[in-house]
């Protein structure tokens, strides 16, 4: 009972510890002034309407949305039929992939930018495009492992063959009995992707800076002028972000109980 319990208030520290800055950054961003009390000395909507008006922040929140939904659009039309096709048909490519998503993961965002920076500073490329290609290679394992998993769990291979017994052609078998069934694995393979990229800050900001402001540079600006803007910013980044856990979560459930059906 006393290491349970010893564990327990452990457990509790660690939670504590993890979300009361997160919850004093949120809070600040609805307070008037918080200098000298625990508390904020008051509560405003103030700062969330100066944001909402501030036309950078619009302009920034759109290039973040259009530069990682682009890049996950990509990926999907791309590296999912790569998958799908590798898996079903050719196996034994398939290490060639794991090797690939393992390499993603050995490059370190600052490396990786002075690296991009090197060979393309010079050809004629829009550094931006450099950058779109270089996060469509970065979900890679976040697409790869929704698919995988996805086509793993409904024993996708039995499942062609099986409606094409029964009938239907490859592309029937694919686009009305496969594809529906990995879909929500799919969409919560490319919520996460998009969520991870809206997050991104060193690429971006080492390739192309401030000539393709997005949420994130906005906030790195904000941060030396005001606070509670900058806290406001992060506070709608969380929620976004808890909505698109939100969405995950349900998605990945349907996802199980499609599967244990």
């Amino acid at each position: 009972m006393k290491k349970r319990g010893f564990a327990d208030l452990f457990f509790l520290l660690l939670v504590v510890y993890l979300v009361l800055p997160v919850a004093a950054t949120m809070l600040y961003a609805f307070a008037t002034n918080w200098n000298k009390t625990i508390l904020p000395e008051g509560l405003t909507f103030k700062w969330l309407a100066t944001l909402f008006q501030d036309a950078e922040f619009i302009q920034a929140f759109g290039r973040s949305v259009l530069l990682s939904s682009g890049a996950v659009i990509i990926a999907l039309l791309v590296i999912v039929p790569a998958i799908f096709v590798i898996v079903l048909y050719f196996p034994k490519y398939e290490k060639w992939i794991q090797i690939a998503v393992v390499m993603v993961y050995s490059f370190p965002g600052i490396i990786l930018a002075v690296g991009l920076i090197r060979v393309y500073s010079q050809f004629d490329v829009p550094m931006i495009l450099v950058v779109l290609g270089a996060y469509v290679i970065g979900i890679l394992p976040y697409i790869y492992q929704g698919t995988r998993n996805s086509l793993r769990n409904v024993d996708a291979r039995q499942l062609l063959d099986a409606a094409q017994l029964l009938g239907a052609s490859k592309l029937q078998a694919f686009s009305k009995i496969l594809l529906p069934t990995v879909y929500p694995g799919l969409f919560a393979g490319a919520l996460l992707s998009f969520s991870v990229l809206f997050g991104e800050f060193v690429l971006i900001n080492l390739v192309v800076g401030s000539r393709f402001e997005t949420v994130q540079i906005y906030l790195m600006k904000k941060l030396s002028t005001s606070g509670h803007i900058a806290s406001a910013v992060v506070f709608i980044y969380i929620v976004l972000m808890g909505l698109l856990t939100f969405v995950i979560a349900k998605l990945m459930k349907r996802s199980k109980g499609a599967t244990n059906l």
